[in-house]
C-alpha cells in the first residue's frame, strides 16, 4: 500500500543544536497513527517541519506519492494536511460557523459572504460527528470538547487528508474523551489519516493502529499496536531492552524508607483535575523523595497542587507548618515550601532584573522596611549565597541572563535556599547545565537535606534519581502506582515500575 506520507531521513538544526537527525515516518491512508517520544525526542520538529512551520535541512518528504516540501502552514493545509495544535487555533469570541469556514467562507454573487450557506455547511460537517449545536453561538460558549470537535470539523470542511493532533485529550474529561475517540473512528472510517502525539500511553491501544517512537531526534521502532505492549513502548522511548527491564523486578509500595526524621509534607489521595486524580506520598525531614515517571504521568502537576499553583478538588495536603492545601504559591511559601520551576527561563529567572533581584525575590517581604527595602541585610545575604555556592558572576547587579545556565539554577537555588524551607520541590534541577554545574547543584541539595531539609525530586534523568534519591514514588496518568528503595531501587527496577499495569486488549473492538 503506497503511504499517504512518507518522511525519510529528516534533519533539522537550530543554532548547532540537532533536533533531528535521521527521523522518518510512514502514514498510510486512513489509519490512526501515533507519534510518541519523551520531551526533546523531536516529534514537534518533525511535525513543523511536514507542515511547513520549519524548513528541513536534509531529508525527503513524500505527499500521496508525490515529493513535497510545505512553504508554510497555508501551503500544508491547501494540500490536505490538517494540524490542531494541545492550544487551539481557534476564535473564541467569534461564531462556531465564522471559526469552521473562516478562510474559505461561501461567496455570492456580489462577492459577499454568503452566511447561509456557510450555516449549512457548517451543520453538515459537525453532523457527520454526531454533533448539534447552535453553530451561529460564539465558539467560547462552549466546553473544551466542543471547542476541539469544532477544530477537526474544521479540518474536515477543508478537505484534509492528514489530521494531525497534538495532544488532543489534555485538557478533556473523561465522556469528552469518549466523544473525541468517536470522532477520530469516523474520520479513520472515511479514509482521512490521523497522526496521533499524546503522552497518554493507555489511548494508543483504544485508538492507533501504529505507532512510531522516536528518542534523541531520530525514529528508534515503528510497532503495531496489537503487537505491542505498554512496556514495549516505555522499553523503546527509552533506548533499553524490555526483556532486560522485566528480569529486573519490580519493588512494590512501602519499601524500606530508611533513617528519616519528622513529617513534611503528606498527600493523601490528591487530585486536580483528570492530569492529576489519585496521588498519595510522605515526604521526611532529611531525606530526597523521586517522583518517577513518563512525560504526562503528573509528576510536575503534584509539584504545582503542592505550592498552590492549581486546586485542589480531592484528598488532603499537609504541609511542613501543618496547614493544609495551600491556595497560592504565598501560602505554601508562609507554610515552608520552595519551589524551583522545570522551566528556567520561562518561569524561573526575571532576565533583565539582576542577580541581586532575582536572588532576593522571594524574600521581600522579610526584607522590607520602613521606607523601602533593608539593602544592607539583601546585600549580606546574596554576597553569602554566592560565595556558598560558588556562583560566577561579575558584579550581583549585572543582568541575570548574562550568567551561564549552571550559574543562573544557583541563582534560584539560592533564592529559595535564603527563605529557610523546610521542603524543596525542584522539578528537574539539574536540565540544560554542563557536567560540573550539575555536580555543584546536586552537592548543594545534599547539604541542604543534610542540615535536615526534605526535598521532593522531580527528574527525566533515571540515573540521577537512582543515585540521588531515598525513596521513589512512582506514578502514571496522575496517579501515584508504586514505592521502591534500597537494593531494589534500579534503573532497570524503576523503568520496569513506571511501565507496569494491565496491558491492553491489543484486540480493539474497533480495530479495522
Amino acid at each position: 500500500m503506497q503511504s499517504l506520507v512518507s518522511i525519510q531521513g529528516l534533519q533539522k538544526s537550530f543554532a548547532g543544536v540537532v533536533a533531528l537527525s535521521d527521523a522518518t515516518l510512514e502514514i498510510r491512508p486512513g489509519e490512526v497513527h501515533a507519534l510518541i517520544g519523551q520531551n526533546g525526542a523531536g516529534k514537534s520538529t518533525l511535525i513543523k517541519c511536514l507542515t511547513g512551520v520549519h524548513r528541513r535541512d536534509g531529508g525527503e518528504v513524500w505527499l500521496d506519492g508525490q515529493e513535497f516540501t510545505a512553504t508554510g502552514p497555508r501551503h500544508a493545509q491547501s494540500a490536505g494536511i490538517a494540524t490542531i495544535y494541545q492550544e487551539l487555533n481557534l476564535v473564541p469570541l467569534r461564531s462556531v460557523t465564522e471559526n469552521v469556514v473562516m478562510g474559505a467562507e461561501p461567496r455570492n454573487r456580489l462577492g459577499l459572504i454568503d452566511w447561509r450557506a456557510a450555516h449549512a455547511r457548517t451543520r453538515e460537517v459537525l453532523s457527520r460527528f454526531g454533533i448539534e449545536i447552535d453553530v451561529k453561538e460564539r465558539l467560547g460558549a462552549y466546553p473544551s470538547a466542543i471547542q476541539q470537535l469544532v477544530a477537526i470539523a474544521r479540518a474536515v470542511s477543508m478537505e484534509a487528508r492528514l489530521v494531525i493532533m497534538d495532544e488532543p485529550t489534555s485538557s478533556l474529561d473523561d465522556r469528552e474523551i469518549e466523544t473525541l475517540f468517536e470522532v477520530v473512528r469516523n474520520l479513520r472510517d472515511s479514509g482521512i489519516s490521523v497522526l496521533y502525539v499524546s503522552h497518554f500511553l493507555a489511548e494508543l491501544f483504544r485508538i492507533c493502529d501504529r505507532v512510531t517512537i522516536m528518542w534523541d531526534g531520530r525514529t528508534v521502532a515503528v510497532r503495531d499496536i496489537g503487537a505491542t505492549t505498554k512496556l514495549g513502548l516505555v522499553a523503546d522511548m527509552l533506548g533499553r531492552d524490555p526483556a532486560e527491564i522485566s528480569a529486573s523486578g519490580m519493588t512494590e509500595l512501602g519499601g524500606d524508607r530508611g533513617a528519616a526524621g519528622e513529617e513534611v509534607l503528606s498527600l493523601q489521595d490528591v487530585g486536580t483535575g483528570r492530569s492529576l486524580r489519585d496521588v498519595s506520598l510522605v515526604v521526611r525531614r532529611g531525606e530526597i523523595v523521586a517522583l518517577g515517571g513518563l512525560l504526562g504521568s503528573g509528576r510536575t502537576e503534584t509539584a504545582r497542587a503542592i505550592f498552590g499553583l492549581d486546586a485542589v478538588r480531592q484528598g488532603q495536603i499537609r504541609l511542613p507548618d501543618g496547614s493544609g492545601a495551600p491556595n497560592a504559591p504565598s501560602d505554601a511559601i508562609r507554610a515552608g515550601v520552595g519551589l524551583l520551576a522545570e522551566d528556567r527561563k520561562a518561569e524561573g529567572i526575571i532576565p533583565g532584573m539582576s542577580v541581586r533581584e532575582n536572588m532576593t525575590l522571594a524574600l521581600l517581604p522579610k526584607l522590607r522596611r520602613p521606607g523601602g527595602i533593608d539593602t544592607r541585610r539583601e546585600r549580606e545575604i546574596v554576597d553569602g549565597y554566592v560565595k556558598a555556592l560558588g556562583i560566577k558572576l561579575a558584579d550581583p547587579d549585572q543582568p541575570i541572563r548574562e550568567l551561564s545556565g549552571g550559574n543562573q539554577q544557583k541563582v534560584l537555588l539560592a533564592r529559595w535556599l535564603a527563605t529557610k524551607p523546610d521542603l524543596l520541590i525542584l522539578d528537574e534541577p539539574t536540565r540544560g547545565v554542563d557536567v560540573g554545574a550539575k555536580r555543584e547543584i546536586q552537592t548543594i541539595i545534599r547539604d541542604f537535606v543534610a542540615d535536615g531539609g526534605a526535598v521532593l525530586l522531580i527528574s527525566s534523568e533515571f540515573e540521577e534519581i537512582v543515585e540521588g534519591a531515598d525513596r521513589v514514588v512512582v506514578m502514571q496518568e496522575g496517579c501515584s502506582v508504586s514505592e521502591m528503595s534500597g537494593d531494589g531501587l534500579t534503573e532497570d527496577a524503576l523503568i520496569a515500575a513506571i511501565a507496569h499495569g494491565p496491558d491492553p486488549d491489543p484486540e480493539r473492538k474497533d480495530a479495522p
